[in-house]
């Protein structure tokens, strides 16, 4: 079996439920095409590694706090109220994105998520994009950013922003296509049965 690559999935409170469980889902179910190896290993962590009560109330007891928390691979930032709003002014979560920008092969955020990535300067001079309500609040704030719209999501290399919502399932899948093919990828997303064009 290929070695793993270990997913981290930032969760706070009041983040958006499908930001988070739609990307989990994707990269907790891919398999090989053996069907035999799990490329990937999921965890979700958050700031004290104390339960969380994502939005509508749902909670969530992460597995890591971010002192703890393994070496990451890939880092998901997920969005929603708690992070335009509440985590986007917390020092700690911004200055350990930027820390962890730097050890990482892949950096994505989905929906606005996008602002967190963007208070940590991740995003300037980069294309990006985030939920359609949010795109004129991100324009406005962060001008050095070349902000996309339309976009499900957008590709920069080693950082991903995705739009609102459910385009973090088709960032997932990119991403999947980006590191293990597109036969993995159609196959996941079929195991999930999400209708989704995933092209060579």
């Amino acid at each position: 079996m290929a070695q793993q690559l270990n997913v981290g999935i930032l969760l706070f409170n009041e983040v958006e439920v499908l930001d988070f469980a739609g990307p989990f889902e994707v990269f907790s179910i891919t398999t090989s095409l053996s069907k035999l190896d799990r490329p990937f290993a999921v965890h979700i962590i958050s700031q004290t590694g104390e339960m969380v009560s994502a939005r509508n109330g749902l909670m969530v007891k992460p597995s890591y706090s971010i002192a703890d928390a393994p070496a990451l691979d890939i880092l998901i930032i997920p969005g929603g109220y708690g992070a335009e709003e509440i985590e986007i002014h917390n020092e700690i979560i911004i200055d350990w994105i930027r820390k962890q920008s730097t050890k990482v092969k892949l950096l994505a955020s989905v929906c606005t998520g996008a602002f967190l990535l963007a208070k940590a300067g991740l995003l300037d001079g980069k294309k990006a994009t985030t939920h359609w309500m949010d795109i004129e609040r991100l324009a406005r704030e962060y001008p050095q950013i070349d902000i996309q719209q339309g976009q499900k999501y957008v590709d920069e290399g080693s950082i991903i922003t995705a739009a609102g919502i459910s385009a973090g399932l088709d960032m997932s899948f990119h991403i999947i296509k980006k590191l293990l093919g597109p036969e993995i990828a159609r196959a996941t997303a079929k195991r999930m049965e999400y209708d989704i064009v995933i092209a060579e």
